[in-house]
């Protein structure tokens, strides 16, 4: 070889090698750009059908892809699609101003032709939402102008705009996805007016959401989202660890997913910041009343359950301080919930004043009290799938025994624990409280409801009372007035102690240190990702 070939051959191998080196930069770069602008999180749950006139979807994702017309807040309710809002003074008749120059993601105008025909897609299956007490009371919906739409109800019912903002069903989705007319058979498409438009979709495998450039908010920071479905547990955490998911938050997934040590040693790795909200719900025991022949109808069994649970213990231990004791069905976060209620902490000694009080008794050495012959037997049914809800369960085992109280457990599927609630089949369950953006008044409409918690309350002695409270405050345009009516019942389920509240959970979420603007909702089922960003 000469040696001008050989320079020429070095020349060459060098160029390469920087052209490589630089090919290199170009993709690692890019690769920190994409993680600068994109957030992949872990989900148990596939998003499902999302259309969201109906309940199967994902709420995370249909939070992202779906608005309504106004939106609960910290502060109350603000404007979203509507800008605003007028409010007839027989509290009957909604006038909504409609914000301009919205579109969805096809194209297709946001205007109050399309919000009248979402409301009366979603009336036209109204008896899927019955649980919203606003399907009933909605009488018409009217084009007043290209902008502007009425909502006619046949009486006044001050959670409207509550119910309104929940992010389903009164969601809008673009009139050209309807099918036959109509969103109850199901779509066509899923199109919204929201921040991130869904792009891909693998069944049980991911779903792909990006920004919506032309939101009407603007365009968010965050340009892509994906949903990535992984088992719960140790899945997610070597998921985390690999890159695989770099966001998790505690949704349908639900805190058993995040193990509380797991997550303090991701963010002691100085990668990820852990996040938690106030209080969002309220997790409790929903005792049945109304179950004939158990001890449970008796107000002073409940009473002694009550004082014989250790809620410091449990949230210290099983909950590792991320869950705070609750002892109230509301925390004094939700509205009209301040009211002054009886303190039952953990006294084993009133517990027991109070069984023997009511006539059951220890005799012959018995550990389990007796009353006319029959033992203080209770069963207490858990979520088959929730850790904790075990844990906890074997927990209260063992300290309602101190009382004299034999409680035995059956973990089972969250179906048949709801189906349970719904026919009355139940000394005791676990439950909880709908959370920020539905209480106090969707939880309290429960009580009057078959299929949630009429069992539950219909066996106290007031339950008349409690009922005709109930329907009078939903009806009321006077603020004091109901403020005087939850007060009142709230203070009736109290003392009868049918609702046994045990720790107040949260939102808690890991993300990593770079992402700016974490905010939450008044729900424990979404997020504002519209509102974050990369330093």
């Amino acid at each position: 070889m000469n040696k001008n070939v050989a320079i020429l051959l070095s020349a060459l191998l060098i160029s390469m090698t920087l052209l490589a080196a630089c090919g290199s930069n170009k993709t690692e770069s890019k690769a920190k750009a994409n993680k600068r602008t994109e957030l992949v999180y872990a989900t148990a749950k596939d998003i499902n059908d999302m259309n969201p006139h109906l309940y199967a979807g994902s709420i995370p994702a249909q939070g992202i892809v779906y608005e309504s017309l106004v939106e609960n807040t910290k502060d109350g309710i603000t404007p979203m699609l509507a800008e605003s809002w007028d409010i007839s003074p027989d509290g009957k008749t909604y006038t909504f101003y409609l914000r301009k120059g919205v579109t969805f993601h096809d194209g297709e105008p946001f205007n109050a032709d399309a919000v009248k025909k979402n409301i009366e897609a979603v009336q036209s299956n109204k008896s899927k939402h019955s649980w919203i007490k606003l399907s009933t009371k909605i009488v018409s919906i009217n084009v007043v102008a290209e902008h502007t739409v009425q909502l006619v109800l046949s009486e006044a019912y001050y959670p409207t705009l509550l119910e309104l903002a929940m992010t389903r069903p009164y969601a809008f989705l673009s009139p050209k996805d309807f099918s036959s007319g109509g969103t109850k058979d199901g779509v066509n498409g899923f199109n919204g007016t929201g921040p991130y438009k869904l792009t891909e979709h693998q069944t049980d495998q991911h779903a792909v959401f990006e920004a919506n450039e032309s939101y009407w908010g603007g365009a968010p920071k965050v340009k892509k989202i994906t949903a990535k479905v992984l088992p719960t547990g140790e899945t997610t955490l070597l998921a985390l660890q690999k890159g695989e998911v770099n966001f998790i938050f505690t949704d349908d997934r639900g805190t058993d997913s995040l193990d509380v040590q797991a997550m303090k040693e991701l963010a002691d790795s100085g990668d990820y910041q852990i996040v938690r909200s106030e209080p969002m719900n309220t997790k409790m025991i929903v005792v049945n009343s109304s179950k004939a022949g158990s001890p449970v109808q008796e107000t002073a069994v409940r009473e002694a359950i009550w004082y014989s649970i250790d809620r410091e213990t449990i949230s210290k231990q099983i909950f590792n301080g991320t869950e705070t004791p609750a002892n109230t069905l509301f925390s004094s976060n939700v509205n009209y919930a301040e009211v002054e209620l009886k303190k039952r902490g953990y006294d084993l000694e009133t517990a027991n004043k109070l069984l023997e009080k009511a006539g059951w008794i220890l005799e012959n050495g018995s550990k389990i009290r007796t009353k006319a012959g029959s033992q203080l037997a209770i069963t207490l049914y858990y979520d088959a799938n929730s850790p904790s809800q075990k844990t906890e369960a074997e927990f209260i085992q063992s300290t309602v025994q101190k009382s004299g109280i034999r409680l035995e457990l059956v973990g089972e599927e969250s179906s048949s624990i709801a189906q349970r609630r719904a026919t009355g089949d139940y000394d005791m369950l676990f439950n909880q409280t709908w959370g920020l953006a539905y209480d106090p008044q969707s939880t309290i409409a429960a009580f009057t409801s078959e299929s949630s918690y009429f069992h539950t309350t219909n066996g106290i002695a007031n339950a008349t009372e409690l009922y005709t409270k109930i329907n009078k405050v939903m009806v009321s345009t006077d603020e004091q007035t109901r403020k005087l009516l939850y007060a009142d019942i709230l203070k009736i389920v109290h003392d009868e102690a049918v609702f046994i509240p045990i720790t107040n959970g949260n939102v808690t979420l890991v993300a990593p240190k770079s992402l700016q603007g974490i905010s939450f909702k008044q729900t424990q089922y979404e997020l504002p990702f519209e509102r974050m960003y990369f330093q």
